[in-house]
Protein backbone atom coordinates (compact mmCIF):
# COMPACT_ATOMS: atom_id res chain seq x y z
CA UNK A 1 0.00 0.00 0.00
CA UNK A 2 1.16 3.48 -0.83
CA UNK A 3 2.10 6.16 1.92
CA UNK A 4 0.36 9.42 1.93
CA UNK A 5 1.26 12.94 2.58
CA UNK A 6 -0.68 15.72 2.75
CA UNK A 7 0.91 18.77 2.79
CA UNK A 8 -1.63 21.05 4.17
CA UNK A 9 -5.57 20.31 5.71
CA UNK A 10 -8.48 21.30 4.66
CA UNK A 11 -11.03 23.92 6.70
CA UNK A 12 -14.63 25.61 6.81
CA UNK A 13 -15.78 22.88 4.15
CA UNK A 14 -18.51 20.16 5.95
CA UNK A 15 -21.61 18.38 5.68
CA UNK A 16 -23.51 20.02 8.34
CA UNK A 17 -26.57 18.13 8.18
CA UNK A 18 -23.94 14.69 9.26
CA UNK A 19 -21.37 16.75 10.85
CA UNK A 20 -21.23 19.07 14.21
CA UNK A 21 -17.23 20.04 13.67
CA UNK A 22 -18.30 23.18 12.29
CA UNK A 23 -16.69 26.12 14.22
CA UNK A 24 -13.08 27.07 15.86
CA UNK A 25 -14.74 27.46 19.29
CA UNK A 26 -17.32 25.27 21.31
CA UNK A 27 -19.41 26.90 23.70
CA UNK A 28 -19.56 29.22 25.41
CA UNK A 29 -16.70 30.64 22.39
CA UNK A 30 -13.21 32.00 22.41
CA UNK A 31 -14.21 34.97 24.69
CA UNK A 32 -15.73 32.08 27.02
CA UNK A 33 -13.50 30.25 27.44
CA UNK A 34 -10.32 33.08 28.00
CA UNK A 35 -12.95 34.55 30.99
CA UNK A 36 -12.46 31.33 32.94
CA UNK A 37 -10.72 30.88 35.94
CA UNK A 38 -8.20 28.08 35.18
CA UNK A 39 -6.40 25.97 32.97
CA UNK A 40 -8.30 23.28 34.47
CA UNK A 41 -11.53 24.51 34.05
CA UNK A 42 -10.89 25.62 30.47
CA UNK A 43 -9.42 21.92 29.65
CA UNK A 44 -12.60 20.34 31.25
CA UNK A 45 -15.22 22.86 29.32
CA UNK A 46 -13.05 22.30 25.80
CA UNK A 47 -12.95 18.33 25.73
CA UNK A 48 -16.58 18.46 25.66
CA UNK A 49 -16.42 18.81 22.25
CA UNK A 50 -13.52 16.11 21.44
CA UNK A 51 -15.79 13.29 21.84
CA UNK A 52 -17.01 14.14 18.94
CA UNK A 53 -13.86 13.61 16.43
CA UNK A 54 -13.71 10.66 18.83
CA UNK A 55 -16.70 9.25 17.29
CA UNK A 56 -15.58 9.78 13.40
CA UNK A 57 -13.80 7.40 11.25
CA UNK A 58 -10.85 9.74 10.53
CA UNK A 59 -8.49 9.25 7.88
CA UNK A 60 -6.24 8.02 10.36
CA UNK A 61 -8.04 6.40 12.37
CA UNK A 62 -9.18 4.54 9.33
CA UNK A 63 -5.70 4.15 7.77
CA UNK A 64 -4.85 2.91 11.19
CA UNK A 65 -6.82 0.25 10.99
CA UNK A 66 -5.25 -1.07 7.50
CA UNK A 67 -2.32 -1.19 9.37
CA UNK A 68 -0.66 2.45 9.06
CA UNK A 69 1.35 4.22 11.00
CA UNK A 70 0.21 8.00 10.94
CA UNK A 71 1.69 11.65 12.23
CA UNK A 72 0.08 14.84 12.90
CA UNK A 73 1.68 18.26 12.78
CA UNK A 74 0.74 21.83 12.45
CA UNK A 75 -3.02 23.28 13.07
CA UNK A 76 -5.37 20.66 15.03
CA UNK A 77 -8.46 22.00 16.71
CA UNK A 78 -9.20 18.69 18.10
CA UNK A 79 -7.44 18.54 21.20
CA UNK A 80 -4.89 15.73 21.86
CA UNK A 81 -3.48 14.05 18.15
CA UNK A 82 -5.01 10.90 19.46
CA UNK A 83 -8.36 12.17 19.21
CA UNK A 84 -8.42 11.93 15.53
CA UNK A 85 -6.47 8.86 15.44
CA UNK A 86 -3.42 9.41 14.89
CA UNK A 87 -0.77 7.02 15.90
CA UNK A 88 2.07 10.02 16.63
CA UNK A 89 1.52 13.80 16.71
CA UNK A 90 2.64 16.99 18.15
CA UNK A 91 -0.50 18.55 19.46
CA UNK A 92 -1.26 17.82 22.47
CA UNK A 93 -3.40 20.32 23.82
CA UNK A 94 -0.89 21.58 26.30
CA UNK A 95 0.32 25.31 26.53
CA UNK A 96 3.56 26.02 24.08
CA UNK A 97 4.44 29.42 25.81
CA UNK A 98 7.95 28.79 23.92
CA UNK A 99 6.22 29.85 20.38
CA UNK A 100 5.96 33.44 20.23
CA UNK A 101 2.84 33.72 18.18
CA UNK A 102 -0.69 35.09 18.75
CA UNK A 103 -3.32 32.96 19.73
CA UNK A 104 -0.70 29.67 20.37
CA UNK A 105 -1.30 29.87 24.60
CA UNK A 106 -3.73 31.42 26.72
CA UNK A 107 -3.17 33.15 29.92
CA UNK A 108 -6.52 32.48 32.35
CA UNK A 109 -7.44 34.59 35.38
CA UNK A 110 -5.32 32.88 38.21
CA UNK A 111 -2.19 33.06 36.02
CA UNK A 112 -1.92 29.00 34.97
CA UNK A 113 -1.80 28.72 30.96
CA UNK A 114 -3.29 26.46 28.75
CA UNK A 115 -3.72 25.48 25.09
CA UNK A 116 -5.71 27.74 22.59
CA UNK A 117 -6.69 24.77 20.54
CA UNK A 118 -5.05 25.36 17.33
CA UNK A 119 -2.29 23.29 17.56
CA UNK A 120 -0.23 24.15 20.51
CA UNK A 121 3.07 22.73 20.00
CA UNK A 122 2.49 21.45 16.89
CA UNK A 123 2.40 25.01 15.31
CA UNK A 124 6.60 24.97 15.30
CA UNK A 125 6.40 22.86 11.92
CA UNK A 126 7.48 24.65 9.28
CA UNK A 127 8.29 27.68 11.39
CA UNK A 128 10.66 26.57 13.62
CA UNK A 129 11.84 22.88 12.70
CA UNK A 130 11.18 20.27 10.30
CA UNK A 131 13.13 17.99 12.38
CA UNK A 132 9.93 16.09 13.78
CA UNK A 133 8.54 14.92 10.10
CA UNK A 134 12.60 13.93 9.55
CA UNK A 135 12.02 11.50 13.15
CA UNK A 136 8.99 9.93 12.16
CA UNK A 137 10.27 8.89 8.70
CA UNK A 138 13.57 7.40 10.25
CA UNK A 139 11.32 5.52 12.42
CA UNK A 140 9.64 3.90 9.53
CA UNK A 141 10.42 0.17 9.10
CA UNK A 142 10.16 0.35 4.98
CA UNK A 143 7.53 -2.24 4.96
CA UNK A 144 4.84 -0.58 6.93
CA UNK A 145 2.56 2.43 5.41
CA UNK A 146 2.18 5.98 6.73
CA UNK A 147 0.37 8.76 6.65
CA UNK A 148 1.91 12.16 7.38
CA UNK A 149 -0.02 15.11 7.73
CA UNK A 150 1.66 18.77 7.19
CA UNK A 151 -0.43 21.58 8.04
CA UNK A 152 1.81 24.19 8.97
CA UNK A 153 0.92 27.40 11.02
CA UNK A 154 1.83 28.87 7.38
CA UNK A 155 0.82 31.32 5.21
CA UNK A 156 -0.81 32.55 8.59
CA UNK A 157 -0.37 35.24 10.24
CA UNK A 158 1.37 36.45 11.47
CA UNK A 159 3.54 36.98 8.36
CA UNK A 160 7.36 37.46 10.48
CA UNK A 161 9.06 35.56 7.49
CA UNK A 162 12.56 35.77 7.24
CA UNK A 163 13.63 38.81 5.49
CA UNK A 164 14.98 37.26 2.92
CA UNK A 165 11.50 36.33 1.48
CA UNK A 166 10.73 40.14 1.47
CA UNK A 167 13.52 41.01 -0.32
CA UNK A 168 12.66 38.29 -3.27
CA UNK A 169 9.03 39.52 -3.78
CA UNK A 170 10.15 43.57 -3.04
CA UNK A 171 12.93 42.90 -5.84
CA UNK A 172 9.96 41.29 -8.06
CA UNK A 173 8.28 44.15 -7.76
CA UNK A 174 5.19 43.21 -5.71
CA UNK A 175 2.44 45.62 -4.50
CA UNK A 176 3.63 46.53 -1.28
CA UNK A 177 0.56 45.32 0.59
CA UNK A 178 0.91 41.99 -0.77
CA UNK A 179 4.48 41.78 0.06
CA UNK A 180 4.42 40.29 3.94
CA UNK A 181 1.85 37.45 2.09
CA UNK A 182 3.63 36.41 -0.15
CA UNK A 183 6.70 36.11 1.77
CA UNK A 184 5.02 33.43 4.40
CA UNK A 185 4.00 31.68 1.02
CA UNK A 186 7.19 31.39 -0.17
CA UNK A 187 8.79 30.39 2.81
CA UNK A 188 5.59 27.92 3.33
CA UNK A 189 6.54 26.50 -0.49
CA UNK A 190 10.41 26.06 0.77
CA UNK A 191 9.46 23.66 3.42
CA UNK A 192 7.22 21.77 1.04
CA UNK A 193 10.59 21.20 -0.68
CA UNK A 194 12.19 20.75 2.36
CA UNK A 195 9.42 17.90 3.04
CA UNK A 196 9.53 16.29 -0.34
CA UNK A 197 13.42 16.19 -0.04
CA UNK A 198 12.84 14.19 3.00
CA UNK A 199 10.71 11.38 1.14
CA UNK A 200 13.16 11.56 -2.01
CA UNK A 201 16.45 10.91 0.24
CA UNK A 202 14.92 8.04 2.36
CA UNK A 203 13.97 5.82 -1.48
CA UNK A 204 10.35 6.50 -0.37
CA UNK A 205 8.85 9.03 -3.11
CA UNK A 206 8.10 5.98 -5.86
CA UNK A 207 5.49 4.65 -3.28
CA UNK A 208 3.99 7.86 -2.00
CA UNK A 209 0.92 9.64 -2.78
CA UNK A 210 0.97 13.40 -2.20
CA UNK A 211 -2.37 15.37 -1.30
CA UNK A 212 -1.96 19.64 -1.52
CA UNK A 213 -5.10 21.26 -0.41
CA UNK A 214 -5.31 24.98 1.02
CA UNK A 215 -8.00 25.90 3.73
CA UNK A 216 -9.22 28.86 2.74
CA UNK A 217 -8.65 32.25 -0.08
CA UNK A 218 -6.91 34.97 1.74
CA UNK A 219 -6.46 38.12 -0.05
CA UNK A 220 -4.43 41.06 1.66
CA UNK A 221 -6.29 44.78 1.91
CA UNK A 222 -4.53 47.72 1.51
CA UNK A 223 -5.36 48.75 5.12
CA UNK A 224 -2.75 47.74 7.67
CA UNK A 225 -3.39 46.00 10.81
CA UNK A 226 -3.67 47.94 14.09
CA UNK A 227 -1.88 45.67 16.12
CA UNK A 228 0.64 44.76 13.95
CA UNK A 229 1.28 47.66 11.31
CA UNK A 230 3.98 46.26 9.21
CA UNK A 231 1.08 43.54 8.22
CA UNK A 232 -1.79 44.64 6.18
CA UNK A 233 -5.92 42.97 6.80
CA UNK A 234 -7.64 40.93 4.43
CA UNK A 235 -10.32 41.83 2.59
CA UNK A 236 -14.02 41.61 3.30
CA UNK A 237 -14.22 39.49 0.46
CA UNK A 238 -11.60 36.09 1.34
CA UNK A 239 -11.10 34.79 4.66
CA UNK A 240 -14.25 33.75 6.64
CA UNK A 241 -16.53 34.96 3.65
CA UNK A 242 -18.58 32.82 0.88
CA UNK A 243 -17.49 34.18 -1.97
CA UNK A 244 -15.03 32.91 -4.35
CA UNK A 245 -11.73 34.78 -2.72
CA UNK A 246 -12.42 32.90 0.41
CA UNK A 247 -13.29 29.83 -1.03
CA UNK A 248 -11.68 29.22 -4.57
CA UNK A 249 -8.41 27.10 -3.90
CA UNK A 250 -5.83 24.40 -5.66
CA UNK A 251 -6.43 20.96 -5.04
CA UNK A 252 -2.90 18.88 -6.19
CA UNK A 253 -2.17 15.30 -6.61
CA UNK A 254 0.96 13.69 -7.16
CA UNK A 255 2.26 10.06 -7.20
CA UNK A 256 4.67 9.21 -9.95
CA UNK A 257 4.33 6.51 -12.33
CA UNK A 258 0.26 6.80 -11.09
CA UNK A 259 -0.91 10.49 -11.63
CA UNK A 260 -1.25 12.04 -15.10
CA UNK A 261 0.55 15.74 -15.40
CA UNK A 262 -2.64 17.76 -16.43
CA UNK A 263 -5.14 20.62 -15.26
CA UNK A 264 -9.15 19.51 -14.16
CA UNK A 265 -11.45 22.17 -15.06
CA UNK A 266 -14.01 20.66 -13.63
CA UNK A 267 -15.70 21.60 -9.70
CA UNK A 268 -14.20 19.78 -6.73
CA UNK A 269 -14.28 19.84 -3.20
CA UNK A 270 -12.30 19.52 -0.24
CA UNK A 271 -14.60 16.70 0.81
CA UNK A 272 -13.74 14.64 -2.42
CA UNK A 273 -10.20 13.91 -1.25
CA UNK A 274 -10.84 11.07 1.71
CA UNK A 275 -12.64 8.96 -1.15
CA UNK A 276 -9.90 9.86 -3.14
CA UNK A 277 -7.05 8.45 -0.72
CA UNK A 278 -8.91 5.67 -0.13
CA UNK A 279 -9.15 4.58 -3.96
CA UNK A 280 -5.81 5.33 -4.21
CA UNK A 281 -4.83 2.59 -1.77
CA UNK A 282 -7.34 0.12 -3.20
CA UNK A 283 -9.32 0.51 -0.20
CA UNK A 284 -13.07 2.70 -1.45
CA UNK A 285 -15.06 0.87 0.73
CA UNK A 286 -13.34 1.53 3.77
CA UNK A 287 -15.42 3.89 5.24
CA UNK A 288 -19.19 3.64 4.16
CA UNK A 289 -21.10 6.26 2.79
CA UNK A 290 -18.80 8.96 2.06
CA UNK A 291 -20.01 11.95 1.04
CA UNK A 292 -18.05 13.51 -1.71
CA UNK A 293 -16.60 11.46 -4.96
CA UNK A 294 -13.56 10.20 -5.43
CA UNK A 295 -11.26 11.94 -8.32
CA UNK A 296 -8.44 8.75 -8.43
CA UNK A 297 -9.35 7.71 -11.59
CA UNK A 298 -9.47 11.13 -13.25
CA UNK A 299 -6.45 11.79 -11.39
CA UNK A 300 -4.66 8.89 -13.01
CA UNK A 301 -5.83 9.57 -16.87
CA UNK A 302 -8.66 6.82 -17.11
CA UNK A 303 -11.51 9.15 -17.19
CA UNK A 304 -12.64 12.55 -17.31
CA UNK A 305 -14.44 14.31 -14.58
CA UNK A 306 -17.92 14.84 -14.33
CA UNK A 307 -19.51 18.48 -14.53
CA UNK A 308 -21.01 18.38 -10.50
CA UNK A 309 -21.91 21.05 -8.21
CA UNK A 310 -20.05 21.94 -5.12
CA UNK A 311 -21.55 23.17 -2.01
CA UNK A 312 -20.27 24.69 1.00
CA UNK A 313 -21.89 26.65 4.25
CA UNK A 314 -20.26 29.65 6.28
CA UNK A 315 -20.29 29.61 10.39
CA UNK A 316 -18.95 31.71 12.94
CA UNK A 317 -15.51 31.19 14.46
CA UNK A 318 -17.86 30.36 17.97
CA UNK A 319 -20.59 28.01 17.79
CA UNK A 320 -23.62 28.83 20.37
CA UNK A 321 -24.10 24.97 20.87
CA UNK A 322 -22.79 21.59 19.54
CA UNK A 323 -24.69 19.17 17.37
CA UNK A 324 -26.86 21.97 16.19
CA UNK A 325 -25.34 23.51 13.00
CA UNK A 326 -28.78 24.96 12.59
CA UNK A 327 -28.63 27.41 15.20
CA UNK A 328 -25.63 29.28 13.72
CA UNK A 329 -25.72 28.73 9.93
CA UNK A 330 -24.72 32.03 8.55
CA UNK A 331 -24.51 31.37 4.62
CA UNK A 332 -24.77 28.21 2.47
CA UNK A 333 -23.63 28.47 -1.26
CA UNK A 334 -23.64 26.02 -4.07
CA UNK A 335 -21.33 26.80 -7.25
CA UNK A 336 -23.38 24.93 -10.68
CA UNK A 337 -20.74 25.72 -13.54
CA UNK A 338 -20.73 29.47 -13.95
CA UNK A 339 -23.03 30.20 -11.63
CA UNK A 340 -23.18 30.81 -7.71
CA UNK A 341 -25.62 30.72 -5.47
CA UNK A 342 -25.53 32.26 -1.80
CA UNK A 343 -28.05 32.11 0.81
CA UNK A 344 -27.70 34.10 3.99
CA UNK A 345 -29.10 32.99 7.08
CA UNK A 346 -29.93 35.67 9.62
CA UNK A 347 -31.48 36.17 13.31
CA UNK A 348 -34.57 37.64 13.04
CA UNK A 349 -34.21 41.30 12.97
CA UNK A 350 -30.18 41.06 12.41
CA UNK A 351 -28.24 40.78 9.76
CA UNK A 352 -26.63 37.64 8.88
CA UNK A 353 -22.80 37.09 11.11
CA UNK A 354 -20.08 38.97 8.77
CA UNK A 355 -22.39 41.14 7.04
CA UNK A 356 -21.76 39.63 3.75
CA UNK A 357 -24.90 39.63 2.23
CA UNK A 358 -28.73 40.43 3.26
CA UNK A 359 -30.43 38.66 0.68
CA UNK A 360 -29.53 35.55 -1.61
CA UNK A 361 -27.38 36.11 -4.66
CA UNK A 362 -26.50 34.85 -7.98
CA UNK A 363 -23.36 35.45 -9.67
CA UNK A 364 -22.23 34.69 -13.03
CA UNK A 365 -18.35 34.11 -11.58
CA UNK A 366 -16.93 33.64 -15.19
CA UNK A 367 -18.32 37.08 -16.73
CA UNK A 368 -18.11 38.41 -13.04
CA UNK A 369 -15.18 36.99 -11.03
CA UNK A 370 -15.44 39.70 -8.06
CA UNK A 371 -18.91 38.99 -7.51
CA UNK A 372 -20.26 42.51 -7.72
CA UNK A 373 -23.81 42.05 -9.94
CA UNK A 374 -26.35 40.56 -8.21
CA UNK A 375 -28.35 38.17 -10.98
CA UNK A 376 -30.88 37.45 -8.33
CA UNK A 377 -33.75 39.41 -9.48
CA UNK A 378 -33.30 38.85 -13.21
CA UNK A 379 -32.58 35.45 -13.23
CA UNK A 380 -35.53 34.00 -10.49
CA UNK A 381 -35.17 31.11 -12.50
CA UNK A 382 -31.95 30.08 -12.16
CA UNK A 383 -32.36 31.05 -8.63
CA UNK A 384 -35.20 28.61 -8.31
CA UNK A 385 -33.11 25.43 -9.69
CA UNK A 386 -30.13 26.38 -7.60
CA UNK A 387 -31.86 26.56 -4.76
CA UNK A 388 -33.73 22.99 -4.79
CA UNK A 389 -30.02 21.37 -5.68
CA UNK A 390 -29.12 23.28 -1.90
CA UNK A 391 -32.22 22.67 0.08
CA UNK A 392 -31.56 19.10 -1.16
CA UNK A 393 -28.14 18.69 -0.04
CA UNK A 394 -29.10 20.75 3.31
CA UNK A 395 -31.37 22.61 4.30
CA UNK A 396 -30.99 24.51 7.49
CA UNK A 397 -33.55 23.40 10.58
CA UNK A 398 -32.59 19.48 10.21
CA UNK A 399 -30.25 18.46 12.68
CA UNK A 400 -31.64 14.93 12.81
CA UNK A 401 -28.57 13.21 11.77
CA UNK A 402 -25.61 15.17 13.24
CA UNK A 403 -23.61 13.44 15.87
CA UNK A 404 -24.28 14.05 19.37
CA UNK A 405 -21.17 14.52 22.30
CA UNK A 406 -22.02 11.59 24.43
CA UNK A 407 -20.57 13.30 27.02
CA UNK A 408 -22.98 16.06 28.65
CA UNK A 409 -23.14 19.49 27.37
Amino acid sequence: MPHSFLPSIPGGCGFPGHWDRLYNHPPPGNSGFNNMTSAAEYERSRSVAFDLIRQQPTLPRTLGMLGYQSFQTGKFWEGHFSNAGFSEGMTIFKPAPQLNYTGVTRTMKDGSQAAHGNGDHGLAIGRETMQPIADFLDRQDKVTPFFLWYAPYLPHQPHDSPQRYFDLHRERGAAENRIPYLASVSQFDDTVGELIAMIDQRGLTANTLFVFVVDNGWTPSTERMKKSPQEFEHTHKSKYSPFEDGLRTPILLRWDGHTKATTHEQLVSSVDLLPTVLAAIGKPDAIPQLSGRSLWSAAIGESKLADQSVFGEIFPGDASSLSHPSRDIAYRWIRAGRLKLIVPHAPKGKNAWGDYLAEPALFNVAADPEEKTNLASTQPDHVKALRVQLDAWWTSGDDSLVPKCVSPE
